[in-house]
């Protein structure tokens, strides 16, 4: 070993004493060749795994790994995983030209000594709706469901990949369907997942991204022969607003959404975010009629759906599916953001338990509200008590609309700063937030 030589440059020296090419050991120790020339030439440094390796394949005798602890490099946090862990995945999606995949290595980016890995091909267009078109849809329904259920368990990273390329997958079947039922309804199954897209881009705190989704989905489903669609739309642009605390925004839109909606259901929905936006705006008597008004829909709409049989590749059911007592989940939620705490934390309490355990994402919400309605109400104890499930939750499934909860959750809190219960809920509440930085 050549005495004060860095890692790189006796890496180098070895490597092409023993006639191997810097693509050859980089398919040895599996890491990036790109990385491994960053490395010669001491643009990063390396991790004591790549000197163990890189001492094994050159049959270095431990010089390389004890020149990564001598210099200290083995405390920088600038290393590379494997390529299989690096390499970006691009895919560009098309219904008429197919699709494009390309897998690159972008650590030789920008450098022309280094030439990045590349491969490509271009997917072939989807297969034809011929007899088999109810299946097909079939499946994707129940793909759609288990999406769903995936949302509450993962954060929207995750279900919105899947959520795109299976929409994809529907443009793409209706395009070459050859009746035009079946196009209808492959491209109203399309707005479906278009709309789950934009609610998972609004937990991911994107507000523009949902709302183009929304926009898709609208698009997609007038192509589907669905007119109701357009109402819902204005009630998922009301959701919104509501999380932007625009109370007359979240207003307008709902009235829209229930002027235009011969939905029982949707009608209920919008309803209910009208009575929301009402008590963000302190309105207590408009508040209660939206309020009895969701009610009186949402029964009938219950009724309603439980006399009609269930016929094969029933579209999905619009809206939530996972807050079992949603009347008293709205009621409650405008009931605090009225003032009325008590009366809130009486119509919150007992629904935390009627929503299953697997639905991590409707429970920490729910979860929060109520923690957040316990505190406002003096509660103090029975709202640390829940902080720990939601706070475990949350940073798992990614959620902004309850981050957003914790964090007034966590000023409600500094309220009692000797308290020992508040301070751990607290620094719970702090690093789950953390947790969920982006």
């Amino acid at each position: 070993m050549v005495q004060g030589a860095s890692f790189g440059a006796e890496l180098r020296r070895r490597r092409v004493a023993a006639g191997m090419s810097l693509g050859g050991l980089a398919e040895r120790v599996k890491y990036s060749k790109g990385y491994l020339s960053k490395v010669e030439r001491r643009q990063k440094n390396a991790s004591p795994e790549l000197a163990r390796v890189c001492d094994h394949e050159l049959g270095a005798g431990g010089e390389l790994s004890a020149l990564v602890a001598e210099r200290g490099t083995s405390a920088s946090t600038d290393t590379e995983a494997p390529t299989e862990w690096t390499m970006p995945w691009v895919l560009r999606m098309s219904v008429h030209r197919g699709n494009d995949f390309v897998a690159y290595d972008e650590s030789g980016l920008g450098d022309p000594a280094v030439r990045p890995g590349m491969m490509s091909w271009r997917m072939a267009s989807s297969v034809e709706l011929d007899g088999e078109a109810r299946d097909a849809l079939a499946h994707f329904s129940s793909l759609f469901a288990e999406c769903r259920n995936l949302g509450q368990s993962f954060g929207p990273v995750v279900v919105t990949q899947i959520l795109v390329t299976s929409m994809n997958a529907l443009r793409g079947l209706a395009g070459s369907a050859s009746r035009s039922d079946d196009r209808e309804a492959t491209l109203r199954l399309a707005a479906r997942y278009a709309e789950y897209a934009g609610w998972m881009t609004q937990e991911a705190a994107d507000d523009a991204a949902s709302l183009w989704w929304t926009d898709r989905a609208l698009a997609l489903a007038r192509a589907g022969g669905d007119t109701e669609f357009a109402a819902y739309t204005m009630v998922r642009r009301a959701d919104v607003a509501l999380y932007r605390m625009d109370g007359r925004s979240t207003v307008e839109y709902a009235r829209l959404a229930e002027e235009q909606a011969r939905s029982l259901r949707i009608r209920g929905l919008a309803a209910q975010r009208r009575a929301q936006g009402h008590a963000l705006l302190g309105e207590d008597a408009a508040c209660f009629r939206a309020l009895d008004r969701a009610a009186e829909l949402m029964t009938r709409a219950a009724r309603a759906s439980a006399d009609e049989p269930v016929a094969p590749g029933t579209e999905p059911v619009i809206g939530s599916m996972h807050l079992a007592e949603l009347a008293d989940f709205v009621a409650g939620w405008c009931l605090h953001d009225l003032g009325r705490t008590t009366e809130a934390v009486d119509r919150l309490e007992g629904g935390l338990d009627a929503i299953p355990v697997r639905a991590r994402r409707a429970r920490a919400r729910y979860g929060a509200r109520l923690a957040l309605a316990l505190a406002d109400a003096g509660d103090l104890k029975s709202a640390c008590a829940i902080v720990d499930a939601v706070t475990s939750s949350v940073s798992v499934v990614d959620s902004a609309t309850i981050r957003a909860d914790l964090q007034r959750l966590a000023r409600r809190l500094n309220r009692w700063p000797r308290d020992p219960e508040a301070r751990l809920a607290a620094t719970r509440i702090s690093a789950a937030l953390h947790v969920g930085d982006r």
